[in-house]
């Protein structure tokens, strides 16, 4: 079969700064459907021109479309034109996972698969091309004479050793290389899946599992070398989740890279009590090519760590940053400012921490009920949520209702918070530029906010687009 996977473009404010990179879970599908022997093509939009999209539907049986929330919009626009091509449509990824009766209340969407994709997909294009019952499919949602069947979330796969390393020659690589680290182009890599710790923003541990399974080492290596000595990559960044969950595994992968006289730069995701818990190892990761490590402070605020179910204090914060400082090692800390309990006090609070922190990179998000995890079910269930226009569930905007703050006061202070921290003279890489677009995109929206928008009625999601499709298209 001829198949087309299609990352489609994002709207959100931190699509600005530049951060882009390969879209490794369509990678992993076409090296799963390349080894069954189907033909793919992958059409990034974040970085290709959507005319791209005329031209690669021409000649293809079946459209895959991953999409984040704020991407469904954008991605049902896709999903439609495939279908009036005669095309087959599947959507996959964390929205489609968590909102599938939604999506394939629409009729543009066949089948929604959930969770991992690798085999789940595969099958399902197996049984399509040879005309077989997809009924009962593990992980695959789908609408049949105005039915929806939906699936639950397939147990993930186990050995990920098994899963051949993305296609990375299916993309445009070159268009990536304005995301670098000390001058040095990126490539991502995920070495792990999986995560146990379940903080109530993520969705991860609900769509990869709360089993931690990782590849081995030399799987790792493997692909290392190969990114190192034939796409000739001296940057990386390891995407994993919990990268340092297993601490002697990163000492073993550390020491292979300096055996190997490997010389790269890397940074990695990690949380401040495994740091404090595995000191030795961050020498030796530093000597290994470390140079930023990405942390999930999230507030200065006590009860707010405590409902965002993070288990860390300020104070092992604080002395985490030191270590990695003292290393030589950069740190970009992460911070969600609007909590349900947050006042203007809390917030100013969590902004002055992150001054004082003296970390290197600041970011700073708005807490937003992403479908798929437990904050999205409270916020449910207490009829907080008041917009259903998902473009606005991209971290930077304020879509629910606070105790004691309203959204235009939390857009504020976010912006605020960006100016305050690099007034101080730190500086990455089209910051300020980020920040001119954030007023530019903010204001606006500041401004236009009502008292009645908190009125409005509290519709089911897509309900306007739903209006629009069904003029194109009549259900069969």
């Amino acid at each position: 079969m001829k198949i087309l996977l299609v990352n489609p473009p994002s709207p959100g404010i931190y699509n600005s700064v530049g951060l882009k990179l390969p879209p490794l879970g369509l990678g992993y599908l076409a090296s799963v459907l390349q080894k069954n022997r189907h033909q793919v093509k992958i059409l990034d939009l974040q970085v290709e021109k959507k005319s791209s999209l005329e031209q690669e539907l021409a000649n293809c049986d079946l459209v895959g479309i991953t999409c984040e929330s704020n991407k469904i919009f954008k991605a049902l626009d896709i999903a439609t034109i495939a279908k009036q091509r005669g095309c087959i449509t599947v959507m996959g990824g964390y929205h489609a996972t968590f909102r599938d009766k939604e999506i394939l209340s629409l009729g543009i969407v066949d089948y929604i698969v959930k969770g991992e994709g690798e085999y789940t997909f595969t099958h399902l294009v197996q049984n399509l091309e040879d005309k077989k019952n997809i009924h009962n499919l593990p992980g695959i949602s789908y609408r049949k004479d105005n039915v929806i069947f939906e699936a639950s979330i397939p147990q993930p796969p186990d050995n990920l050793d098994d899963i051949p390393f993305p296609s990375r020659d299916l993309l445009p690589l070159g268009k990536y290389w304005m995301t670098q680290i000390e001058g040095e182009p990126l490539m991502n890599i995920v070495t792990s899946r999986g995560c146990p710790f379940a903080c109530s923003f993520c969705a991860s541990s609900n769509f990869a599992g709360t089993r931690w399974r990782t590849r081995s080492i030399e799987n790792i290596m493997a692909e290392l070398e190969q990114l190192y000595y034939d796409y000739g990559y001296r940057g990386f960044a390891f995407m994993d989740d919990n990268f340092t969950l297993k601490p002697e595994r990163v000492e073993l992968m550390a020491e292979k890279i300096q055996k190997n006289q490997m010389n790269i730069k890397w940074w990695c995701f990690s949380r401040v009590d495994t740091i404090m818990n595995n000191v030795s190892i961050i020498k030796k990761m530093a000597s290994a090519g470390l140079k930023m490590v990405f942390l999930g402070l999230e507030s200065a605020d006590p009860q707010s760590l405590k409902d965002y179910g993070k288990k860390i204090t300020t104070e092992i914060s604080e002395k985490a940053i030191k270590v990695l400082h003292s290393n030589g090692i950069k740190v970009l800390g992460s911070f969600i400012l609007g909590n349900i309990h947050d006042t203007q006090e809390t917030i100013t609070k969590t902004i002055e921490y992150a001054k004082k922190l003296n970390i290197d990179i600041a970011q700073f998000s708005v807490l937003t009920p992403f479908p798929g995890t437990k904050f999205f079910q409270n916020m449910m269930k207490e009829n907080r949520i008041f917009t259903w226009d998902w473009k606005l569930f991209d971290g930077a905007h304020s879509v629910i209702t606070g105790d004691y703050l309203k959204p235009r006061e939390i857009q504020k202070m976010i912006l605020s918070a960006y100016i305050d921290f690099y007034r101080q003279g730190k500086q990455i890489s089209n910051v300020w530029g980020f920040i001119r677009k954030f007023v530019n995109t903010h204001v606006p929206f500041i401004n236009t906010y009502k008292e009645s928008y908190y009125q409005r009625r509290r519709t089911p999601l897509l309900t306007k687009k739903q209006s629009t499709v069904q003029q194109q298209r009549t259900f069969s």
